[in-house]
């Protein structure tokens, strides 16, 4: 067996509805469409799929999403104005070469954790 790539992240949610709009109105990202309690997201090619958890056991917290933007500061502004909770401002995360990396935790609706991301060479 090979693993080729990630194809799906599933992001538990308390209210679909409410995590729908999030992630199309503030993130912005692609719907794909929704069935049976599930809505799928396009990011990029990798498909993100929200769904309120079948049990409580699948209840908590989603591993953290880095979703990559090429300028971050101006990402940052434009999710602020649309009134998402950010836990930071952009700052370096590390230097590696003439690479920097940058990043800044943010709240979705539904109290998980993700990031924006940005690399670039200075």
């Amino acid at each position: 067996m090979k693993i080729q790539k990630v194809g799906q992240i599933a992001v538990p949610v308390k209210d679909l509805d409410r995590a729908v709009l999030f992630y199309k109105e503030k993130l912005e990202l692609p719907h794909l469409f929704s069935s049976n309690g599930l809505a799928f997201f396009n990011c990029s090619g990798l498909r993100l799929l929200l769904s309120v958890p079948e049990n409580e056991e699948l209840t908590q917290a989603s591993s953290i999403i880095y979703f990559q933007v090429e300028d971050i500061h101006a990402a940052y502004e434009e999710l602020v104005n649309k009134e998402i909770t950010f836990l930071d401002e952009p700052h370096l995360i590390a230097k590696m070469g003439q690479t920097e990396t940058w990043m800044a935790f943010f709240k979705d609706s539904e109290d998980n954790t993700h990031a924006l991301m940005s690399e670039f060479d200075v």
